[in-house]
C-alpha cells in the first residue's frame, strides 16, 4: 500500500514539474465539441499539437466558452480582454497547447462604425423607378402570370407571395457567375434549361423586375462590408409599401424579410440602427437556404449581416435588364457609407468599360436621409 501511496506522489510530483502552473485537461480523440455562449457545435475543433499555440477565438463577450474532448473539459469567461492559456494532453503523452481568445465580433465592428452625416449635401440625383407599363415589364407580368402569384390580398401580402415564389422557383447559387444577359425573362429561363441557380445578385434581380412590372416601387441593393476588398457580400431588395409610406427588407436567397418586437416589417436602414442599439429583431420563421437549411437570426443577423450592412449601394435607377451590359449604355450607382468608411473620395466617379462598352458613373453620400428618400 505504501508502495502505490508512493508511486501516486511520483507521478503528481512529475506533472507538476512537468506543466507547471499550465491548466491542463486530458483527451483520447482529436475531436473536441465547443460551446461558445448559446452555441453548441459537435466536433468543431481538431486537436493540433504542431500548432502552438491553436488559437480559437471567440466574440462571445460576457457569455461562456467550453471545450469538451472525450474525457474532460474546460470553460472560461470571456472579456474583451481574454486570452486563456491550458494544455490538452492527447493520450497523456502529447501537449496541444491551446487559447481561446476575444476578437471582436461583426456585430460588434458594426456598432463602432463611425456616424452618419445627414448634413451631407453632395449633388446627388433623385432616384428613379420604372413604370409598370414599360413593354418589358408588361410582357414580364403576363408571361410568368406574376398577377396571379402575388394574389389579391394586401400589399404585403403581394410583396412576401412574390418573395416566396421567386426563392422556390431559383435555386441560390453563390459559386458561379449569373448569366450574360440579366434580366428576370432570360434569367429564369436560361435557370429552367439548364437547371442551374443564380447568385444573391442574381435573384434580388429577378425579384426586383417582378416588383417593378406590378407596380411596387424597389431596389435592389448590395450590402457590403467594412473593408474596401472583399471576397464576400449580399444583395437583397428593398421595396416600398405605398400604403405605409416605408421601405421593407426582402431577401429572395433566405427567403427572409425582417421584424420588431410587434410584428412590423422593418427596412433594411431599421435594422442596421437596431442591430447598434441592441433593439428586437424578429426573423420569419420560414426563412431558409434553398429550402435546405434553416436561416437563424443569430447567424443570419447578428454575425453574416451585421458584416454586410457596414455601407451599400444600389443603381439609381430600377428598371428592366439594369445590368446586362452594351455598348453606349450608362448606368449610375450611389453609395452610401459612414464617415469612418474606406475611399470617401470622390463624390463622384465615371468609368468606362472598352470590353462593354458600358459607362459607369459612382456616387458617395454619407447622408441616409438621401439614400433612403422614399419614391
Amino acid at each position: 500500500m505504501k508502495r502505490v501511496v508512493y508511486l501516486s506522489v511520483l507521478l503528481l510530483i512529475t506533472w507538476i514539474s512537468t506543466f507547471g502552473q499550465t491548466r491542463i485537461i486530458r483527451a483520447h480523440s482529436t475531436s473536441v465539441d465547443i460551446r461558445d455562449g448559446e452555441r453548441f457545435q459537435k466536433n468543431a475543433w481538431t486537436i493540433s499539437p504542431e500548432i502552438s499555440p491553436d488559437v480559437y477565438t471567440t466574440s462571445s463577450k460576457g457569455k461562456k466558452v467550453v471545450f469538451y474532448t472525450d474525457i474532460d473539459s474546460i470553460s472560461i469567461k470571456i472579456t474583451p480582454t481574454t486570452k486563456f492559456d491550458f494544455t490538452i494532453l492527447l493520450n497523456d503523452s502529447i501537449k496541444a497547447v491551446t487559447q481561446i481568445k476575444y476578437m471582436p465580433g461583426y456585430l460588434d465592428k458594426l456598432k463602432l462604425a463611425g456616424t452618419f452625416n445627414f448634413s451631407d449635401n453632395r449633388p446627388l440625383p433623385k432616384f428613379e423607378y420604372q413604370d409598370k407599363n414599360d413593354p418589358n415589364l408588361i410582357t414580364l407580368r403576363k408571361e410568368l402570370n406574376l398577377d396571379s402569384i402575388a394574389g389579391t390580398g394586401g400589399e404585403e401580402l403581394k410583396i412576401l407571395n412574390l418573395l416566396h415564389w421567386i426563392h422556390n422557383l431559383i435555386p441560390h447559387d453563390g459559386n458561379h457567375d449569373n448569366p450574360v444577359v440579366k434580366n428576370a425573362m432570360s434569367m429564369i429561363k436560361e435557370c429552367k434549361r439548364d437547371a442551374r441557380g443564380l447568385n444573391c445578385r442574381g435573384l434580388a434581380t429577378v425579384l426586383n423586375e417582378c416588383y417593378l412590372s406590378l407596380g411596387i416601387k424597389s431596389r435592389f441593393v448590395t450590402c457590403m462590408p467594412k473593408d474596401s476588398v472583399f471576397d464576400d457580400c449580399h444583395v437583397i431588395n428593398m421595396v416600398y409599401l405605398e400604403e405605409k409610406k416605408k421601405w421593407i427588407w426582402i431577401d429572395p436567397t433566405n427567403n427572409a424579410y425582417v421584424m420588431n418586437e410587434k410584428g412590423e416589417l422593418l427596412s433594411i436602414q431599421e435594422v442596421r440602427e437596431r442591430l447598434v442599439a441592441d433593439k428586437p429583431l424578429l426573423l420569419n420563421p420560414d426563412a431558409n437556404w434553398n429550402n435546405k437549411s434553416s436561416a437563424t437570426k443569430e447567424d443570419y443577423l447578428y454575425n453574416y449581416m451585421a458584416k454586410n450592412l457596414y455601407r451599400v449601394e444600389c443603381p439609381l435607377i430600377s428598371e428592366y435588364n439594369a445590368e446586362t451590359w452594351s455598348n453606349g449604355k450608362q448606368v449610375t450607382y450611389v453609395e452610401l457609407l459612414p464617415v469612418d468608411a474606406f475611399k470617401q473620395k470622390p463624390d463622384k466617379m465615371v468609368q468606362r468599360n472598352d470590353k462593354t462598352g458600358t459607362t459607369f458613373t459612382y456616387f458617395k453620400t454619407n447622408n441616409p436621409s438621401l439614400f433612403w428618400q422614399i419614391p
